[in-house]
């Protein structure tokens, strides 16, 4: 369904990951503050499809009837960059998706790369055994509302028989879920992923009342260091959440064989 002229799920997405620069240190939010920060990213979200219309698949088609291909980095790029909640694609990442059988449009596609997060890559050499270097990261992915059910899914199994046949030094896939966003991981558990972690939440980070990651601020300024920002930077507004988050939650997939699944109680939760 659709509201304000974008799809439902993506401004919910938007605006859950805005709502925590307004939320008092207990979570709690003004109804006011909601419908103001739908109604902006609703705004944004426009503008966004616009930027890229071309690439908007608008007809739905049966899963069987969509194609598994390698997507160009022009295309992904273009399509993570405006749409994804992130609104930035993974630089170095290798792109996939499953397209329309007519105009070969992205309905649903996702980048993979070599895993950077070292806390991460650590706990599972020392608990798992795999290699530094051996991980690899699902780093974006995005669904338009004409996907099929089981769509991502689909193509998670899709990449991990290709990465497998012609990257066989690659032992792992990861990628971590945010459930702040309202992401449960459905799509990973129905892919033959387990919960092998979790990782402490940190603030959400804003520039301008605009989300943020550390890794932008870093690109953008040199740093995310708030205090520095804010005197190097005068006349921008820096700024994060102050509420408690959820931990992010990491899901794997091994390349070979079953992934077993990780009882809670040997479940690690990572530090910041």
């Amino acid at each position: 369904m659709r509201r304000h002229g974008v799809p439902n799920r993506a401004l919910s997405v938007r605006t859950l990951l805005h709502l925590p620069r307004l939320a008092r240190p207990n979570g709690s939010v003004a109804r006011q503050q909601v419908i103001a920060e739908l109604n902006r990213n609703a705004a944004r979200l426009q503008r966004d499809q616009q930027a890229i219309e071309s690439l908007i698949p608008k007809d739905k088609y049966l899963l069987p009837d969509l194609r598994f291909v390698r997507l160009g980095n022009s295309e992904a790029d273009q399509v993570f960059s405006r749409l994804h909640y992130l609104r930035s694609a993974r630089a170095g990442s290798v792109n996939f998706a499953l397209v329309d059988p007519v105009n070969r449009l992205p309905v649903t596609l996702c980048s993979v790369s070599p895993l950077e997060w070292m806390r991460v890559g650590r706990q599972l050499q020392t608990q798992f055994g795999v290699p530094l270097g051996a991980a690899w990261d699902v780093s974006r992915v995005y669904s338009f509302d004409v996907a099929p059910v089981n769509a991502i899914s689909f193509l998670l199994s899709k990449v991990r028989q290709v990465i497998r046949r012609e990257i066989p030094s690659v032992q792992l896939l990861t990628t971590a879920v945010d459930p702040n966003l309202g992401f449960i991981g459905s799509s990973y558990r129905a892919a033959n992923w387990q919960q092998w972690m979790s990782i402490e939440a940190r603030p959400y980070l804003y520039v301008d009342s605009i989300y943020a990651s550390p890794r932008q601020l870093r690109t953008r300024y040199g740093g995310a260091n708030l205090t520095e920002l804010r005197r190097a930077n005068v006349g921008t507004r820096f700024e994060q959440s102050r509420a408690k988050l959820l931990d992010s939650v990491i899901y794997c997939c091994r390349m070979r064989g079953e992934t077993a699944p990780v009882p809670l109680e040997d479940q690690r939760r990572l530090r910041r």
